[in-house]
């Protein structure tokens, strides 16, 4: 019997499947927000660092849309803030 991925598992699949990453640092900071009005909802708050060719000549914006697309279903729900650092490869 496999054991059931974390929520962590989850949220790193998602963003590999999407963004094939050279680098993915995912933190849960949740801990840190603790008696937060937004953790009641049981969302956790993440930090993420994440390097993917699909950034490169993209703006900022246009990155977290991708990153945020990817973590969609999870948005609201298991992941209530997410802080994010979305390089190219050339700028690592």
């Amino acid at each position: 019997m496999s054991t059931p991925a974390t929520r962590m598992d989850r949220i790193r699949t998602s963003l590999e499947q999407s963004l094939a990453p050279s680098v993915l640092e995912l933190a849960d900071e949740s801990a840190l927000h603790a008696g937060h009005a937004g953790a009641a909802s049981g969302g956790g708050h993440y930090r993420l660092r994440i390097v993917s060719d699909k950034f490169d000549g993209l703006k900022l914006v246009m990155r977290h849309r991708l990153v945020y697309d990817a973590v969609h279903p999870m948005m609201h729900t298991e992941i209530h803030a997410l802080a994010i650092t979305a390089l190219a490869p050339s700028e690592v």
